[in-house]
């Protein structure tokens, strides 16, 4: 709540007044990338990992990424691993032990509401990823990064896929108790980052499982960043798979989510 005062004969008389709901979600916004930027883990998640792949998988020869420069096609890679982290598991995992907590049953009661609540998380989301893209592209810089294809499109990529991810995430959070969301989040980050054509392209791998591979949000995220970054085209086929799994995280959330 906030105060008013006005000035009338005989003194100053109170007009309380409840804060506008967009000022209580960006303050909800302001403390969940506070709460995320002092924690060990989520820091050792969103930042440290990306970069630690950054830099390693730079040194591998092209042809196991098939590009050259090598740096061209990890980047856009990493960008996509840094979206993951932070949009699914990161978010996963703190809405799974706030809602153990009880605190989503609490803060739905609040002026701040179950959609300002959703409208806070999705911002602290897109923060924390702009503080990721800048810390991992002046990394990729040093390393000889220059994309000379289109950022439009790339923006495009990286908002569908922050939207794909983070509804898969709230799926997870709000049907599975905390510690499944933990185990299975990270299980989920862990396979992706390996065979979920992140790093490595979908096509570099075999032809029988290529396929499977390119079907996944991680690699239509990964390869559409690739196809903009590189070649400045618009990953059509790759946007219509991030589309379809944004549907059905979202139709997941609306129907099986739970607060408590």
């Amino acid at each position: 709540m906030t105060a008013r005062t006005t000035h009338q004969e005989g003194g100053l008389t109170p007009r309380p007044a409840a804060a506008s709901p967009w000022k209580v979600v960006l303050t909800q916004t302001a403390f969940e990338v506070n709460s995320a930027l002092r924690n060990g883990e989520q820091l050792l998640l969103t930042i440290v990992i990306p970069v630690v792949v950054l830099f390693a998988m730079s040194r591998v020869p092209s042809s196991f990424v098939g590009y050259s420069p090598v740096i061209d096609a990890i980047t856009p890679g990493v960008f996509a691993l840094a979206i993951i982290s932070t949009a699914f598991t990161g978010l996963a995992i703190a809405t799974g032990f706030e809602r153990r907590y009880g605190v989503l049953r609490f803060l739905g009661s609040t002026p701040l509401g179950r959609e300002g609540f959703l409208a806070a998380k999705t911002i602290s989301v897109v923060v924390i990823e702009l503080i990721q893209f800048v810390w991992l592209g002046v990394g990729a810089a040093m390393l000889g990064w220059d994309p000379q294809g289109s950022w439009g499109y790339a923006v495009i990529v990286i908002l569908l896929g922050t939207a794909t991810f983070a509804s898969l995430g709230l799926l997870l959070a709000g049907t599975l108790r905390a510690e499944g969301t933990l185990a299975i989040a990270n299980l989920i980050y862990l396979g992706l980052l390996a065979l979920g054509g992140i790093v490595i392209p979908s096509d570099r791998f075999p032809q029988g499982i290529s396929h499977v591979i390119s079907l996944l949000p991680s690699s239509a995220l990964a390869d559409g960043l690739r196809s903009a970054f590189i070649h400045g085209d618009f990953p059509a086929a790759d946007v219509v798979t991030l589309l379809i799994w944004c549907a059905l995280g979202i139709f997941g959330v609306r129907r099986w989510f739970r607060w408590s």
